[in-house]
């Protein structure tokens, strides 16, 4: 799914990205991953915020830095 393409994650997040896409019946972490971006990138896209109010978001949140 990511391709050749390669995240890094934090092993406790990974464990937990695991466990819950599982709970939640994704066939694989992957497919949990890309629709927990996607729901998020959505947010982003319609709420109507310049790039500057988004990456201090993203940078509040810990995501940037």
């Amino acid at each position: 799914m990511f391709g050749s393409n390669r995240v890094k994650l934090d092993k406790d997040l990974l464990d937990k990205v695991k466990k819950y896409s599982a709970i939640a019946g994704y066939s694989s972490p992957e497919e949990f991953i890309t629709h927990a971006l996607e729901k998020e990138i959505a947010k982003l896209e319609e709420g109507g915020e310049d790039e500057e109010e988004i990456r201090k978001r993203l940078q509040g949140l810990g995501y940037i830095s």
